[in-house]
């Protein structure tokens, strides 16, 4: 995993429209579910009309899950038809749809993609799928050269819905449709980037093949080629494009066919890695202090780099903890309230490093963010022990956890059907033996988390906590918990119209009670979406974290409405009490078994751990981590730049600037420093300049890049930086 190169197996077919399209950019749009709504002749003229390559919770319709309709007008010229190659063909293009879909045409079904709530088996997501279904030129219910609908039926389960990622469209296929365009994008230092173009119909196929690769910062040309292609029925044309793994780089390749004169094109922002490998020597990374509660079991892993085997001792370290010296790990019980400070030292035959931890014994855990892997965003209700431990075993052996990832927290999906008859929990058979699971990965450095809900069932339809609060709370114990995410989901059912303070409040008051009588420190995160300013009670009810937002997704504008908008909680933050922007999306993610390569770009993904580190957010990797590519794992192994979100002064970044195209976040350091992010929201590279008494700084400021781990040099007034779109600068300054 740790090698210097790039990304996994990304495949990329681009559909591209031609000129002869009916493009469909807007609908008629009515939430709800009346079958009615299907037929052509049903009137819409006083629905709303809505944009189709975009989530309907941008377009005024915020946090709305359920059933809701498209319709679409069209005139279907027969001239279409006529004017194409093949004449036997129609497509309709409905881009991605989230979550499922059913299609008709004129009233007629022609497509479904996922399940409903009512179908057999249930409710199955198919929202990362596109939707494209053809039809016959005579089928039945098409009208040519006259009026026709298409009605979209769709429903959401939660995040965002509706139909995204493109303009839908309807045309004729054509030549230029048997030939699919794949960019595999290299993940190993012997690897190529290579495209390929292959032949899918029983027909040879002539065109020109054209790439060009530029460095979208400096708009300067890298390389660039021309090649005549002759494609063989049912045969493939593959050609390698070096680019160094450090280099930012976009490939464009258009391949048009000879007879048509249609094209396919693909236009791909290559991954690209900033930060150097760390040294030989020795280095000890992760959090410089740890908060426990009198009595309760201490497990701590010193993170370090460096060649192994890595020996490890502690100075002054107290007479009731112990330290193996060859894993790192430190456990015990401390019982007297006070901070116990603790000097690391970590050995191998090219060095040592040393470090102080404090250990804060008292009231108060999580007195910096907690680092993990949560299972949700990669399989969702299909987690299991196996799962569980493959990602367990690849976080160790990939070094994650030589950078301070420790927690391993299994989401919904864990529960057996029924309590015991005593009305404990119990897991369901995917988790045979989890007090042995919490074992097994205690005896590897690692931290155990789990999940539920105060209600009577969770958001996945699973055993809540509700009416049992203590008895899950002592299994927990039993088990070897470390941290409780805890989802309001069903219990909106229980509160019915309450919606004061105190309403909001109460069912994390009971847990927090179970909790707090359990002879074992357990982490609580609050995830009710940041209702009610979750920020300002969430002490009260001794949460360590609180969810402020819905649920992100990999998007572009899922992550910056989220991140950009973590303004007014940035007070409230501190020591043990961190606003939490919802888990990472970075790597192989698909709440599910089908997963895909976030759709974040490269300088987005930067921008994402960029302002989670910012933010002093919890980092909660939700990929698979055993497909994690050396990007990714880049990205998440910046000791320079994780120590931001670590730092023990616990203050969160401040929004310092903010236009339509450019915003700086700024954020206090333990040692006097600041942290300060140049975020670029515009569609292009742009070159940015902030002045130091803009940020309330004085002059002569010395400049420190933190993706890159490299001295900058000093700068009297102002500095000036260069910024990816959608991407960042994050340097420290001062200190």
């Amino acid at each position: 995993m740790r090698k210097i190169f790039i990304l996994t197996l990304l495949f990329i077919s681009t559909q591209v429209s031609s000129q002869q399209d009916i493009s469909l950019p807007t609908a008629k749009f009515k939430t709800g579910d009346i079958p009615a709504w299907s037929q052509a002749s049903f009137d819409d003229s006083q629905w709303p009309s809505i944009k189709t390559n975009t989530p309907w919770e941008q377009q005024g319709y915020a946090d709305y899950n359920g059933f809701a309709w498209y319709r679409f007008h069209f005139k279907l010229p027969a001239s279409l038809r006529d004017n194409s190659y093949w004449k036997d063909s129609l497509r309709i293009f409905l881009a991605k749809i989230d979550d499922v879909d059913e299609v008709f045409i004129n009233g007629v079904k022609i497509g479904q993609k996922g399940s409903f709530p009512e179908n057999s088996g249930g409710y199955s997501t198919a929202w990362n799928e596109t939707r494209e279904y053809h039809l016959s030129t005579k089928h039945p219910a098409l009208q040519w050269d006259k009026d026709n609908v298409i009605a979209v039926r769709v429903y959401d389960g939660g995040g965002a819905g509706g139909i995204f990622s493109a303009i839908p469209f309807v045309n004729m296929m054509d030549l230029i449709d048997g030939v699919k365009m794949n960019l595999h994008i290299a993940s190993t230092r012997d690897d190529k980037n290579t495209l390929t173009l292959v032949n899918n119909i029983q027909k040879k196929i002539y065109g020109k093949l054209s790439i060009v690769v530029t460095d979208p910062g400096t708009d300067t040309l890298i390389t660039q080629s021309k090649k005549d292609v002759e494609l063989v029925a049912g045969n493939n044309f593959s050609i390698n494009i070096p680019v160094e793994s450090s280099q930012r780089a976009t490939i464009s390749a258009v391949f048009r066919e000879q007879q048509t004169g249609k094209s396919i094109n693909t236009n791909q922002t290559l991954p690209y890695i900033l930060t150097p490998p760390p040294p030989a020597t020795p280095r000890i990374n992760g959090a410089k202090v740890l908060g426990a509660r009198p009595g309760s079991p201490i497990y701590y892993k010193i993170a370090a780099t460096g060649e192994k085997p890595l020996h490890y001792t502690a100075e002054n370290l107290p007479a009731e903890l112990s330290l193996d010296r060859k894993t790192g790990i430190i456990t015990g019980k401390l019982t007297e309230r006070k901070d116990y400070h603790i000097k690391l030292v970590v050995i191998n035959t090219k060095g040592n490093d040393k470090r102080d931890l404090t250990i804060k014994v008292g009231d108060v855990l999580a007195l910096t963010p907690p680092m993990g892997w949560n299972s949700w965003n990669c399989w969702g209700l299909s987690v299991s022990d196996e799962k569980v431990k493959a990602s367990a075993q690849a976080l160790i052996d990939k070094g994650l956890i030589d950078h301070g990832w420790t927690f391993m927290n299994i989401d919904d999906g864990w529960e057996a059907e029924k309590r015991q008859p005593d009305n404990m929990i119990a897991a369901n058979k995917k988790f045979p033996d989890m007090k042995g699971l919490g074992d097994w990965l205690h005896g590897n450095g690692l931290k155990f988390g789990i999940y539920s809900s105060p209600g009577p069932r969770t958001c996945g339809g699973y055993l809540g906590s509700y009416k049992n609060e203590l008895n899950d709370a002592i299994t927990y114990s039993n088990w070897g918990i470390d941290y409780l995410k805890y989802d309001w989901c069903s219990y909106g059912n229980i509160a019915g119209k309450d919606t004061s303070l105190a309403g909001y409040e109460k069912p994390y008051f009971v847990m927090r009670d179970a909790l707090q009588k359990q002879p074992r420190d357990i982490v609580f995160s609050l995830c009710q979406y940041g209702m009610k300013d979750v920020w300002k009670w969430g002490p009260e009810v001794n949460g360590n974290l609180w969810r402020t937002t819905g649920d992100i997704e990999d998007t572009w504008q899922s992550l910056s409405n989220i991140g950009f908008h973590q303004t007014k909680q940035f007070a409230y933050a501190k020591p043990g009490r961190w606003n939490d922007p919802d888990m990472l999306i970075v790597g192989q993610v698909g709440w599910g078994e089908n997963l895909h390569p976030t759709r974040l770009t490269p300088d987005e993904q930067y921008t994402h751990i960029s302002l989670w580190c910012l933010l002093s957010a919890p980092l909660l990797i939700g990929c698979d981590i055993s497909k994690m590519d050396d990007f990714t794992l880049n990205l998440l192994t910046n000791d320079e730049v994780i120590a931001v979100d670590q730092d023990p002064l616990g203050k969160q970044a401040q929004q310092i600037i903010a236009t339509d195209n450019v915003q700086v976040w700024m954020k206090e350091l333990e040692d006097g420093s600041k942290a300060l992010g140049i975020f670029n929201l515009s569609g292009h590279d742009l070159s940015v300049s902030v002045n130091w008494n803009d940020l309330g700084l004085h002059a002569n400021q010395k400049v420190h890049d933190l993706w890159r781990q490299k001295d900058l040099g000093s700068f009297k007034d102002s500095f000036s930086t260069k910024v990816a779109s959608h991407g960042v600068t994050l340097v420290k300054v001062g200190g």
